[in-house]
């Protein structure tokens, strides 16, 4: 489970890079964070039950704040 932190890591890295090239400067270092934070739980080697509870909240964390988001920061589409 810590491997799967550390490929976590490697995507977010990724993604932040091809955001940087696009000049989403806001979206790549929230990406940058991501992967530093991925990698450094994915080399802490805790037990897999600490994992999947770590990958709970960071799913439950990220759903409310896309939610916030996209219905009280975003401009109405019309």
């Amino acid at each position: 489970m810590a491997r799967m932190f550390r490929v976590l890591g490697f995507w977010c890295l990724v993604i932040a890079l091809m955001a940087f090239a696009g000049h989403m400067t806001e979206f790549s270092l929230l990406f940058f964070f991501q992967a530093i934070a991925f990698f450094f739980l994915g080399y802490l080697n805790f037990t897999e039950r600490t994992y999947i509870l770590m990958f709970w909240a960071y799913m439950i964390l990220s759903f409310l704040g896309f939610s916030y988001w996209t219905i009280f920061k975003m401009d109405l589409p019309f």
